[in-house]
């Protein structure tokens, strides 16, 4: 049982804002005292939330935020109690299977419903990012699912593997090897797990690495196919490294964009020599599908 948090939010016009607004408030909480967020929403804003285990001072509150960015935003900041609660058993509750082409995502309890022509992959609400409930995980194995269709890659990478949700489909689809990896040490853990709760322990080999900054990209790449639902900032930053990584005609399925990042992102691959053949928006998301054309 989760206990009641107070939380604090508001929304502001742009990610710098934002930046400013955490930064502020950062500095006047210790890290046991609040737990801050900030996310870009569908329509360009960031929402800001902070969340604290006792009633914080709203004036203290509005006080500096208005000094970080401005009274309007002080003013419009909104407090309120989230009631204890059981969440995990929350989460498992909404957790329905999802469909995405041949693949079935679930968690334990809808075990026996996984149609026997389905690839089933179980993972439960965790730490790590990934349980096939968002559009960005579901759209990567639409897109996934449709290259396996066509070609059978040698060679995968799951890079930013979260839960391992992208890196166990791929496995179980092809029955072959993939290299697996994420920056975060809990979600390498939670993958490790994963991948043996779905009997693909053996064919999964996850990693912790920051990027492509890893000897075992050298030793498994190139890759014929680079999986890779981050985010866009980062996933523009790592054209670069993705290319030189990716075998002649290799196919890179990108995700964790919102659909108004995409342009930005597929002309940074482009730069890098990368088509894109593929373009599925699901829920405000993106996800791409991009070729090498060496």
């Amino acid at each position: 049982m989760t206990p009641s948090t107070h939380r604090a939010s508001v929304t502001l016009p742009d990610e710098t804002t934002a930046k400013r607004a955490v930064d502020a408030l950062s500095e006047a909480f210790f890290e046991d005292e609040a737990a801050f967020a900030a996310f870009e929403r569908p329509d360009g804003r960031w929402d800001v939330t902070v969340h604290f285990a006792a009633a914080p001072d709203q004036a203290l509150l509005r006080e500096l935020v208005g000094q970080a960015v401005g009274p309007d935003a002080a003013a419009a900041m909104a407090f309120d109690t989230i009631e204890a609660k059981d969440w995990v058993k929350a989460s498992l509750e909404d957790l329905i299977p999802v469909p995405a082409g041949r693949f079935v995502v679930h968690g334990q309890h809808d075990r026996q419903r996984i149609p026997p022509n389905k690839l089933g992959i179980e993972i439960e609400a965790a730490l790590a990012f990934g349980t096939g409930h968002h559009g960005t995980t579901r759209g990567c194995l639409l897109l996934l699912d449709h290259v396996l269709k066509s070609r059978q890659p040698r060679r995968v990478l799951d890079l930013g593997t979260g839960t391992g949700v992208l890196a166990i489909a791929a496995a179980k689809a092809r029955h072959g090897r993939v290299l697996a990896s994420d920056i975060d040490a809990p979600s390498v853990r939670v993958a490790e797990e994963n991948a043996q709760l779905n009997v693909s322990g053996h064919l999964v080999d996850v990693i912790r690495a920051t990027g492509f900054a890893a000897p075992q990209f050298a030793t498994q790449g190139p890759f014929d196919l680079v999986l890779a639902n981050i985010l866009a900032n980062p996933l523009r930053q790592l054209a670069g490294p993705m290319a030189l990584h990716l075998a002649p005609a290799g196919r890179v399925i990108l995700s964790g964009l919102l659909t108004h990042q995409a342009p930005s992102v597929i002309a940074a691959y482009r730069a890098r020599g990368l088509v894109p053949l593929r373009h599925l928006r699901i829920d405000g998301w993106s996800s791409l599908l991009l070729r090498a054309v060496k």
